[in-house]
């Protein structure tokens, strides 16, 4: 297992195969105040590439071109938050996605606990430490520790897609999965447009 740290943007020669583990990390939660600041990726062979964007500039051009490619699936948990940074920041619309929170929230009805933590535990036996979820991403520098947590929230989003896939096929919400992964932009764009804390769906 290896992490691998690149500044401003993915190496042009990196092929990372058709479905990449993605993640990013940003100074909050509020999406105009708090910029993008690193990206994660993996493509499930146990290694991680982390990348220190070069704010405020942004110029990543390869990591844009696979964020756009229809040929590679971006696996995401949460993708509704990473995606709206990405539209946000990059000026890109993600797709195609896949997001493990929503195929946990689809498949995994015996639970409330759809958190990555959670879903890992159970679904990859693997126990996540979240000691650096809140750290300075925007630093100059970014520490062992804070390395190692990036990585860790890419690393096993393939295996855990295994065992979802698994579960929604037999509960019969393949299909209902695959809308709901095709609308996370439209969710995003909305978050961004000042629709995040309403479900225009609801009946009030």
């Amino acid at each position: 297992m290896a992490t691998h740290l690149h500044l401003g943007d993915l190496p042009g020669n990196l092929d990372l195969g058709p479905v990449v583990a993605v993640d990013s990390e940003t100074m909050g939660l509020r999406y105009r105040r708090d910029p993008l600041c690193v990206v994660q990726l993996s493509a499930g062979d146990g290694d991680a590439h982390v990348v220190r964007l070069n704010r405020p500039a942004y110029d990543c051009p390869n990591f844009k071109r696979l964020l756009t490619d229809p040929a590679v699936l971006k696996l995401f948990h949460y993708a509704r938050f990473d995606v709206a940074m990405f539209q946000l920041y990059l000026g890109v619309e993600t797709g195609p996605i896949y997001c493990t929170k929503i195929a946990s929230k689809l498949a995994r009805t015996y639970t409330d606990r759809h958190g990555l933590k959670d879903v890992v535990r159970e679904l990859a036996g693997v126990e996540l430490s979240k000691a650096q979820q809140s750290s300075d991403w925007g630093a100059a520098e970014l520490s062992k520790e804070q390395l190692a947590y990036a990585a860790s929230d890419v690393l096993y989003l393939h295996k855990v897609r295994g065992r979802l896939d698994e579960m929604l096929t037999r509960e019969g919400r393949t299909d209902l999965a695959r809308a709901c992964f095709d609308f996370v932009s439209t969710r995003s764009a909305l978050d961004l447009a000042g629709w995040e804390e309403m479900d225009i769906f609801s009946h009030s």
